[in-house]
This record gives structure tokens, C-alpha cells and sequence, in this order.
């Protein structure tokens, strides 16, 4: 049997929180299987809790509390790391998207989240979190929503959004759900500081193949850059590598469509949605 992954509780609360209950769950003899029999809930679920990777719903918590005789330390530990819900790696990126006066996105897979529809981004969370409850994934939209005021405040920053061609082709959540989001795409690109293009199929390879990718400039100081994967995130702030990743970025911004010819494609990805 593999050893386990080694944990570091310093990495965010929900690895404190994991640390804390394999801790416990040792010092009880159970194996993930067998407390999640107790629960009962799948072992796998344990396993996610233990790696800081899901936090369990307010009553599995309160249960694990009372099967490993925690005497509240799950329950207290739980209320500290609910309170926010985003995970560590991405708040300190958000920290700095709040301040920027400008930001350019190159997105790989999904449309930004500062222009997301609220139907698109819970498809977008419950496909990507599918260990989460409902309860977990309605918080997480509401957050999503509530970042979304950045773009309607009295001073709004640029937003340059460059979309691999895939964004507006792959269907998420039905026809319904992708001609809204790519109506509420159009509408952004109408708008003042705001401006969107495709990056078509027939662009080839491109140097950001990687993943997405955000440049964040700001009235004073280095500009940072963030690069985002699958539920992890690296923010470099290193002035170097932030040149290098922005000159990425601008050889995929000269590789898109122009705004008018991204507009027009996005008609034609609307119309294929249905009318």
C-alpha cells in the first residue's frame, strides 16, 4: 500500500482542517473506509476531506466531530474554514484583481468568470466539483456572481479577453444555458472597457496552449500574472517571468480575431445554439 500523501497544514485552512482529521482518525484506528462507513459517506469523500481538496457539508462535519471524540475541534476548525469560499491559492490573485486597472485573460476552456451567467458558472462548479453538495456549489455561484461588481464599479477595470474557439463551441449545459452566456459575451463586448476576441481553430498552436492565463496592470506598481488550471492556481509576481508570460500573452492576443470578426463568430456559435 502506498504511503500517504504527505499534508501541509500551512497550505490553507481546508489542509489544516484535512490535517487535523487524519490526525484524528488515526489516533482512532479507522481506516478512511472504515469512518466513512460510520457516517456514513464514501471513503473516497474522506479521503478528499483529509487532502484539503472538499470541506464536508455542516452535518458530516458534526459527525466526524463525535465519531473521532474531536470535543468541537472539527466543529470550530469547520466554521473558520467555511467562512470563505474560495480556496487560499486563488484569494490572494483576487486580492490583486480588485485593485487592477487592467486585466488580460487568455481563457482555455470556460468564459471568465467576470462574465459569467449564473446558470453557466453552477454547470461549469457542479461539473468540476462533483463531490460537492448542492448547498456547497450555491455558494460557491453566489461568490462567483459577487466578484462580477468589480466590472460595475465607479472607476472598472479594462478587461481584454482573448477565448480559445473552443469556449463558444463546447456546450455546457444545454442549448439554453450557452446562448444566454454567449448573448451576456456580446453584451459585455458592447460595453465600455471591455473587449472580447476569439482565437480561432484555425490559428493553430499557440503559446498558451498551457492553459489560461491573466495579466494584471495596475496604477502603481509590477504588473503580476496568474495562471490557472484545473482547481489550482499560481500567481507569479516575479518581474521577469511576469514579462515572459505577458509576452506570451500578447502573441495569442495578435493570433485572434479582430473584435468585429470575434463578434461575428459568436453570432454564428449563437445561431448553431438554436434561436
Amino acid at each position: 500500500m502506498p504511503a500517504p500523501k504527505e499534508l501541509d497544514p500551512s497550505a490553507s485552512l481546508a489542509a489544516l482542517y484535512g490535517t487535523k482529521l487524519r490526525k484524528l482518525r488515526v489516533r482512532a484506528g479507522l481506516t478512511q473506509r472504515q469512518l466513512g462507513d460510520k457516517v456514513p459517506i464514501a471513503h473516497s469523500r474522506i479521503a478528499q476531506f483529509e487532502l484539503g481538496n472538499e470541506t464536508p457539508p455542516e452535518d458530516v462535519n458534526g459527525k466526524l466531530d463525535v465519531l473521532l471524540d474531536a470535543d468541537g475541534d472539527l466543529v470550530d476548525l469547520w466554521g473558520h474554514t467555511k467562512r470563505t469560499p474560495y480556496p487560499d491559492w486563488a484569494r490572494k490573485f483576487m486580492a490583486y484583481e480588485a485593485r487592477a486597472c487592467a486585466m488580460h485573460k487568455y481563457m482555455a476552456h470556460s468564459v471568465p468568470g467576470l462574465l459569467q451567467t449564473e446558470s453557466y458558472a453552477r454547470e461549469l462548479l457542479r461539473l468540476g466539483l462533483p463531490w460537492c453538495m448542492s448547498e456547497e456549489i450555491d455558494e460557491a455561484v453566489a461568490a462567483r456572481m459577487e466578484r462580477q461588481a468589480l466590472l460595475q464599479s465607479e472607476r472598472p477595470p479594462l478587461l481584454w479577453v482573448v477565448l480559445d474557439e473552443a469556449v463558444i463551441r463546447r456546450p455546457v449545459g444545454g442549448n439554453v444555458v450557452m446562448r444566454d452566456q454567449l448573448t451576456r459575451l456580446m453584451k459585455a463586448a458592447m460595453t465600455p472597457r471591455v473587449e472580447v476576441q476569439i482565437l480561432p481553430f484555425a490559428a493553430g498552436a499557440h503559446s498558451a496552449m498551457g492553459g489560461s492565463l491573466t495579466v494584471l496592470s495596475f496604477e502603481s506598481g509590477p504588473d503580476v500574472a496568474y495562471l490557472e488550471a484545473d482547481h489550482s492556481g499560481e500567481l507569479v509576481e516575479d518581474r521577469a517571468m511576469v514579462a515572459k508570460h505577458s509576452y506570451r500573452y500578447d502573441l495569442v492576443h495578435a493570433q485572434g480575431l479582430s473584435p468585429e470578426a470575434s463578434t461575428a463568430l459568436i453570432q454564428k456559435a449563437m445561431k448553431e445554439f438554436g434561436t
